[in-house]
């Protein structure tokens, strides 16, 4: 009696987990849900969640802790302020200077670089209200995972786009200024037709990975669809993470040492040839300070990022990289002004267009529309 007495609180737990797991059994298989999570494993950038598959639908189930930032005022207003702040300066003056250059320069190298610069921006800047709209609505996607793929990918293959064109206009002015009787012979605007064209297919190519992966999902328990702000932690997170490595190594890094050399190389050519080149050191100096100023902060948070274990798996990191990457884009917005609209050339060119009837003849002055 005594033994009886001591084995029946086990027997009766025992008991007790048996019929949960019965009545669990049960009520899954009265209902027909399925619910499958994966294995926790580093995720990319932003918020890693859980996938969560329930009536053949795909969920996304997020830490509690980090629930709350998607519905930030952070979130949900700062961002899309920025962004549309981006919109309203970075579409008419990015059209306008793409217009300009287009019909009033002179067809030259540096002429080709910076239409098509203009034409990365405007379509970074055209693919701004999908996401405007997106972050006002508190995170929630409802135009389609079609389109969120390719808004995505628009969105980093046009920033990086004009981070490679960027580049290509410090070389060119590096042979202009540095070796001009070396570069005569192919700076040409054919080459520069060229180079732009590759700049573009290498830009698609870079951002095709994000095209093929599935980039909207829903989130378990809320009534909204996240486009790629979570990501799953699945068995492509690898992919994932050298995909955006990559990434940040070809599109930024080694630009970014390319044009520190072009345009330091320029600067003390120009120091050497005396003050009257003083406003072109000047100009040279802010191209560098807006390159930095805008695209580094993004960039290295999400190196930091992947070098944090706490923010692969909680993305502490996603309020702070989302507002960089937000002020990114207002490189869209300062390029026009810094390569166009500082040149009283320029300026020139914008009033004999809209207040004069004949056109007026081309100047010599796309490297004046550049460099003042």
């Amino acid at each position: 009696s005594h033994d009886f007495t001591l084995e029946w609180p086990q027997i009766l737990g025992f008991f007790g987990k048996l019929g949960r797991r019965i009545a669990l059994l049960v009520s899954q298989n009265s209902t027909n849900e399925q619910v499958t999570t994966s294995e926790i494993t580093p995720c990319p950038r932003a918020i890693p969640g859980e996938k969560a598959t329930i009536n053949n639908v795909t969920y996304l189930l997020i830490h509690e802790a980090t629930c709350s930032q998607l519905s930030s005022v952070v979130t949900v207003r700062l961002i899309p302020c920025l962004y549309t702040l981006v919109f309203l300066v970075g579409l008419p003056s990015n059209a306008l200077a793409l217009w300009v250059l287009a019909t009033r320069a002179e067809k030259l190298t540096s002429t080709v670089f910076l239409m098509n610069l203009a034409a990365a921006d405007l379509l970074l800047v055209l693919v701004l209200p999908f996401k405007i709209f997106y972050y006002f609505l508190g995170n929630n996607w409802p135009f389609g995972e079609g389109l969120c793929r390719l808004t995505t990918a628009f969105f980093y293959g046009n920033m990086y786009c004009s981070v490679l064109l960027l580049t290509c206009i410090s070389v060119d002015r590096y042979l202009a200024v540095v070796h001009p009787f070396f570069s005569r012979s192919f700076r040409t605007p054919a080459f520069a037709v060229c180079t732009c064209t590759a700049i573009w297919l290498c830009a698609a190519i870079l951002t095709l990975p994000l095209t093929l992966q599935q980039q909207s999902y829903p989130l378990y328990g809320v009534d909204i669809t996240l486009c790629h702000d979570v990501l799953p932690r699945h068995e492509d997170d690898g992919y994932y993470f050298y995909y955006f490595t990559c990434l940040i190594t070809c599109a930024f890094l080694v630009p970014l040492v390319v044009m520190l050399f072009s345009y330091c190389s320029v600067l003390r050519a120009l120091l050497d040839s005396g003050k009257r080149y003083s406003y072109s050191m000047k100009l040279t100096a802010l191209v560098l300070f807006t390159l930095v100023a805008f695209y580094t902060p993004s960039n290295v948070l999400l190196l930091v990022h992947y070098s944090s274990y706490n923010s692969k798996l909680y993305g502490d990191l996603y309020i702070s990289y989302m507002v960089s990457l937000a002020i990114s884009t207002f490189n869209s917005c300062a390029d026009p002004f810094v390569y166009y609209y500082v040149s009283e050339d320029f300026r020139e060119k914008v009033r004999r267009r809209f207040f004069t009837s004949s056109p007026a003849p081309c100047s010599q002055g796309t490297h004046n529309i550049q460099w003042g």
